[in-house]
């Protein structure tokens, strides 16, 4: 008797399903569809995935974390620079002042250096890593360390999201391509906030998506507020994408009218703006915000078409436009009104974002970080049909192994790519480089010149400050700004009072001639691997 109810039973949930989807998104579905979906209803959501399914999801976050910890004690110069100087800087400067044994002079310029650097975003990054050189002493890694495990820590939230939107097995190729995606990998070892802000957003993500599903959960509120603001408060520009999460996943679920009105949504607003809030009043008020939020809107940059190449260049960069397309196409995948405004509020907050931010979005690749997760999640779904396809398929009973081994191909061949460019690029000889530039000038002399990372690598490395000169890029900022510049003067101002030009930058010097025949006018006190020293004393 129970042999025959279960088939009866399962007609009527394909009979109730189908009649569920007529009625909501999708008005026309066929039976391989509906099989599709039955059957990923009925096997993958259960509360825990398969067994071999948590061992692929482990083999993923190993190796996404042991990759990013390849090359680890290489300088960090392979990605923005001039950015995770920056952070090293500060971080030295904090640690140095616990140190009471150094030499007053190198702890004093130290600290100088952490203290007069700009600041925009909290320093909690770099405090946490000068926290850390207390056990381990200066070791530049630890930042790179930090870095990668965040980043892997948020992999398993993106996992668990992308498994509520989709499947498991879906939930695990957008892991891979959040994991494995090589700009990812190079841009999440980095010294700076954006890897933190990011996996912040990923959980929040995660967490208000739940608490969209139980809107009366005070619990999932909370914690989807503590981990949204925490965002904002790493760096105010993850607001764009918190508020499209959240957006999303409210009006997935219920229109905007009824969900203001449930209590949990202003703990979650609460929580989520009152400490990116704070530090903002109290960064204008002490008076080293004041200036930094000016210079990144310009309206005329949108009858330029500089601007959209330039975004263009930036998507290119980050992952090419295969992903790019197959993640919009995802979009036809999806059978469930929640998961496609959930996403769509994803695509719509980056684009947002790149409007407002239309300088930096052109020009800094890096503040397109958080669009690697919305592209791994728009992916699910595609990854969603192929795998459930493939199941569905002929050839599948008598090949189950087949595809497994591709995919685990594709996984090392790109492991080992990545490996490579790593192991290609190789900066050990900065810090001597450096320290000899140091040394092939006096003690006292006043030093300014075209060098990389506007002179930090000589601070970082051969404890001295200099004046550096503009580059190519900020010429081009600051004119968009309505800056005029007038190379004479400007020359003059910059070498009145100084010593020595330095220039170790010669790609930079090659799109600027009118400052190299100037230079090169004036007598060359020493030159090595890399460097030339010009005197410019009068």
């Amino acid at each position: 008797m129970v042999s025959n109810f279960t088939p009866k039973l399962s007609a009527l949930s394909i009979a109730l399903l189908l009649d569920f989807q007529r009625n909501t998104l999708s008005p026309a579905v066929t039976d391989y569809e509906l099989r599709l979906q039955f059957s990923r209803i009925m096997k993958e959501k259960s509360t825990f995935p398969h067994l071999a399914q948590a061992a692929a999801l482990i083999l993923l976050l190993a190796l996404g974390l042991g990759i990013r910890l390849f090359d680890l004690t290489d300088p960090p110069l392979d990605f923005h620079s001039s950015r995770q100087m920056l952070s090293l800087q500060k971080a030295r400067g904090m640690y140095y002042e616990t140190l009471w044994n150094l030499p007053e002079p190198e702890r004093k310029f130290a600290v100088q250096q952490w203290k007069f650097a700009a600041s925009i975003e909290p320093e909690l990054f770099e405090r946490m890593v000068a926290r850390t050189y207390q056990f381990t002493g200066e070791q530049i890694w630890i930042a790179r360390a930090y870095s990668s495990l965040f980043w892997t820590i948020a992999a398993l939230f993106l996992f668990l999201l992308a498994r509520e939107l989709t499947s498991t097995n879906a939930a695990l190729g957008a892991t891979a391509f959040y994991l494995f995606l090589p700009y990812a990998v190079t841009a999440s070892r980095a010294f700076q906030p954006d890897p933190l802000m990011v996996s912040l957003i990923v959980i929040f993500w995660w967490a208000v998506f739940h608490w969209a599903k139980n809107p009366t959960s005070f619990m999932w509120a909370a914690l989807a507020g503590i981990f949204g603001g925490l965002a904002i408060f790493i760096k105010l520009v993850a607001a764009f994408f918190v508020i499209a999460g959240g957006l999303g996943a409210v009006l997935g679920r219920e229109p905007l009218t009824q969900a203001i009105r449930r209590p949990q949504i202003y703990v979650m607003g609460a929580l989520g703006i009152l400490p990116g809030a704070a530090y903002t009043l109290y960064g204008i008020w002490a008076g080293y915000l004041g200036q930094q939020f000016g210079g990144r809107f310009m309206p005329a940059l949108f009858l330029s078409p500089a601007y959209y190449l330039g975004w263009m260049n930036t998507l290119n960069l980050l992952m090419g436009a295969v992903p790019l397309v197959t993640a919009l196409l995802g979009f036809y995948f999806i059978r469930e009104r929640p998961v496609f405004r959930f996403l769509l509020a994803l695509w719509v907050g980056y684009f947002v974002f790149g409007l407002y931010f239309n300088y930096h979005i052109s020009t800094h690749d890096y503040y397109s970080l958080p669009f690697i997760p919305i592209v791994a999640l728009s992916l699910a779904p595609f990854f969603d049909f192929v795998f459930a396809s493939i199941s569905q398929s002929e050839r599948y009973p008598r090949a189950k192994s087949l595809p497994v081994l591709i995919l685990v191909s594709g996984l090392f061949l790109t492991l080992w790519n990545i490996r490579a460019e790593m192991k290609a690029t190789d900066f050990r000889a900065e810090p001597a480089k450096w320290s000899e530039i140091s040394r092939a000038v006096e003690s006292d002399a006043r030093l300014t010149g075209l060098v990389q990372d506007y002179g930090m690598r000589l601070a970082y490395w051969g404890g001295r400050p200099m004046t550096a000169w503009l580059r190519y890029g900020d010429f081009y900022y600051h004119e968009s700004r309505g800056a005029q510049f007038e190379f004479d003067q400007l020359f003059a101002d910059q070498i009145a009072k100084k010593d020595y030009f330095i220039v170790t930058d010669f790609v930079e010097l090659e799109k600027q001639p009118l400052l190299k025949e100037r230079l090169y006018s004036y007598p060359i006190t020493a030159s090595g691997d890399g460097y030339v020293i010009f005197d410019v004393r009068p």
